[in-house]
């Protein structure tokens, strides 16, 4: 089974067109099945919510998408600041939907030049009635185009837990996106940051029990030998003898500035770091040009191989809150 995660800035309605609508917590996701060419395809579309009044959410669905839509209904400091997420997160593939209010315009040429200038040149524009089924086609072709995330299976298993709870005659279950390698039945695994060791009693995505999640797939993972105070939401988890996260107290990065982000980073000011569903969150201790230090108030777990794009944001800059990002 192939998954192709969508990040969706827009409405709900758009997304029903697209998938039904499943899981919804801070997040809401759609899910749409074809069987092609004797494989099951499936497409993942996951709706922050809260957004623009809270950026978390939506930092979270960045981290785990490869393509994105973005429903533009007005020209807005909003929507300028999604376009410029989705761009220092590297969404480099999607399509911008102008669906403008009750008699107003949304100029395409403007909305073209804003998806240049926040690094979305590749991006396509619909202007007019959406065709959900001729949008789902591309959104096949693109899973088509990305390739498929099973070559990845031979990297590091990284697991950031957003959910985890005890269910009765299962044991413990951890919830969450592999961001890195693949998982499978009977392997031994390690919680950061507790150190602790379980192992893989089963696996369940989308309701199928499987034998390995790869990445991509939102996953649930029944454990056994392992202390239910090891879990918590941000919790890692990874293979002992493979660990592919090194947890910093101190942080120092060379930081790309967003588009259109004037503002520049003082000492003492405070910041938040999404990567890996993480958001953590530290004070700027040095800043040298883009080159900044940054001490975290609890360990902020780094990709060892540096195979992650880390965004930095500061959540009372006006009028848009990325910074920029790590590469």
């Amino acid at each position: 089974m192939s998954v192709l995660n969508v990040a969706l800035v827009g409405s709900d309605e758009l997304a029903r067109k697209l998938g039904k609508k499943g899981d919804s917590r801070d997040i809401d996701s759609y899910v749409h099945k074809e069987t092609r060419d004797g494989e099951i395809r499936v497409i993942s579309i996951l709706r922050p919510l809260k957004f623009p009044d809270s950026i978390r959410p939506l930092l979270s669905v960045l981290d785990v998408a490869r393509a994105g839509l973005l429903e533009i209904s007005e020209l807005s400091a909003s929507s300028g600041e999604a376009m410029v997420a989705l761009g220092c997160a590297g969404i480099s593939r999607g399509k911008a939907i102008i669906s403008p209010k009750d008699g107003s315009w949304v100029d395409p040429d403007q909305v073209r030049v804003m998806l240049d200038q926040a690094g979305l040149s590749e991006w396509g524009i619909v202007d007019g009635e959406v065709d959900e089924h001729s949008l789902r086609s591309y959104l096949f072709q693109l899973q088509d185009d990305l390739g498929s995330t099973e070559d990845s299976s031979s990297s590091p298993l990284i697991l950031p837990v957003d959910q985890h709870f005890n269910v009765k005659g299962v044991g413990l279950v951890a919830i969450g996106y592999v961001q890195s390698g693949s998982i499978r039945k009977h392997d031994d695994v390690v919680i950061l940051p507790a150190d602790d060791i379980g192992v893989v009693r089963s696996l369940q995505v989308m309701d199928d029990d499987v034998e390995e999640a790869i990445e991509g797939d939102r996953v649930g993972v029944a454990l056994r030998n392992l202390r239910e105070q090891s879990l918590h939401r941000g919790c890692m988890i990874c293979v002992p003898d493979q660990r592919g996260l090194v947890g910093q107290d101190v942080s120092v990065f060379e930081i790309t500035p967003a588009p259109f982000q004037k503002k520049e980073l003082a000492v003492g000011e405070v910041v938040h770091a999404s990567s890996d569903l993480q958001f953590n969150v530290g004070r700027v201790s040095s800043v040298e040009g883009n080159s900044i230090t940054i001490t975290w108030e609890s360990p902020f777990w780094i990709r060892a191989d540096g195979g992650s794009t880390i965004l930095i944001v500061q959540l009372d800059a006006t009028p848009m809150r990325i910074i920029g990002s790590v590469n």
